[in-house]
Order: structure tokens, then sequence, then C-alpha cells
């Protein structure tokens, strides 16, 4: 578990520089995560997760910087406080085994419209292929507890999109690795910032069920290379 804990820190800090990249986070915002199953338990109740810690500024996260945390969100290792967020993740991870990545971003267009409390409607077949419909809102949560965590968890059960708007705060995503949740991060601005820009030309056209559900099973389980 050594080796594997050594390659998740690399790959964590290196998916932190893809949030600045696609402009996602500004400062020291946002956070990735990756899930690190303990093989010997395969309930996954011995998972450890590692994540970046709080504050530091993206050009600063190292592979050595990055810190281990257990499914309570306890610091395991590290010489630096975790991510003022790793109470949401760890509860994601301790509620949704299949969840191996949790990423959380500021970004503009997609937290507009969590600023209205407003799902981004399924308008695009690149929504219906990612997010296989509608990008939910969930509901307002403080910072610090697990609170944004049961407000993922509770609306992403319900939805088959990898992607949720928490109220006032911002866009989540969760994905089998955390390269996937980043992907999730970045469609989910990007569509965003498109449906916005279509609401600005006059009424954008909603996609009928049946395509929806068409379009994403074949950008699911067909499309790219297997």
């Amino acid at each position: 578990m050594i080796q594997q804990l050594r390659q998740v820190r690399q790959t964590v800090a290196e998916l932190h520089a893809e949030l600045p990249r696609y402009e996602l986070v500004v400062w020291t915002a946002g956070n990735v995560s990756q899930r690190v199953a303990n093989p010997e338990v395969p309930d996954g109740s011995a998972d450890l997760f590692v994540i970046k810690p709080s504050g530091v500024s993206y050009e600063q996260l190292t592979a050595e910087s990055m810190v281990v945390c257990t499914l309570d969100g306890q610091l395991l290792e590290g010489s630096r406080a975790p991510s003022s967020d790793t109470a949401a993740h760890a509860y994601v991870y301790r509620q949704m085994p299949q969840v191996g990545g949790v990423v959380h971003t500021h970004s503009t267009y997609a937290t507009a419209w969590a600023a209205r409390g407003e799902e981004i409607p399924c308008v695009l077949t690149m929504m219906a292929d990612e997010f296989g419909g509608s990008i939910p809102v969930g509901p307002f949560a403080v910072i610090g507890d697990d609170s944004i965590g049961r407000g993922i968890v509770e609306t992403l059960g319900a939805s088959r999109s990898p992607a949720v708007l928490m109220r006032n705060h911002g866009p989540f995503t969760i994905g089998a690795d955390a390269r996937s949740a980043v992907k999730a991060a970045v469609m989910c601005e990007e569509v965003a910032r498109t449906v916005h820009i279509a609401r600005q030309l006059g009424d954008p056209l909603a996609i009928a069920p049946e395509a929806i559900d068409s379009l994403y099973d074949r950008y699911q389980n067909v499309y790219g290379q297997k």
C-alpha cells in the first residue's frame, strides 16, 4: 500500500495543476482527492484518500505536500492540515463506495448557476453524453463538517450526473478516479458557460428524454477506445 500511496500522491498533485490550467479555480480555492483502496479490507471501510493541504498555492503543490486521510477525515500522513473540504470528501467516499475521486472548484459559470440555485438543463448532446441529463442543484450547506458531503450524496443518489452544484457554493464532481472527476469538472464548467450564453440569445431547446438515454448509453459504453 506504501507504493500505491506514493503513486496516488503524484497523480493527485499533477491533477491539481489541471484546475488552474482550465481556469476552474483562483488563488488556493478548490481541491482534488482520490481514494486509495486497502486490499486487506475488501469492504472498503479501511480505505484512505489523498487530498491537498489547506490554503497552499497551486504552484507549491507537490506529491510530497499531499496529505493522506482516513475515511473519517482524520489526518494520517502529512505535515499540514488537510483541505477545509476534507470532511465532505470523506463522507462521499464512505457513502459511495463506487466513487474513487472527488473534485471541488469555484469555476465561474457553474458557480453562477449555483448562486441562483438553478440546475443546468440538458440542452446539449455533450450534457447527455457526460451527465445523462441536467446537472442538479444540491442544498446549501456550511463548510467544515460533513454537511456538504451529505448534500452531495443525497443529490447525486437520485441522478446519473457526476456533477452537483451546491447552492451558493459551487460544483462538486465525482468519478471512478480523480482524473474522471477532474474531467467532469472541466465539462461542467464548459456546459455551464455554453448554456448561459444560449440563454442570452433565447430559449434553449430541451433534448427529448429518450434521446438523452441513447446518447448517454453510446458515450458511456461505446465511445472511445475500449
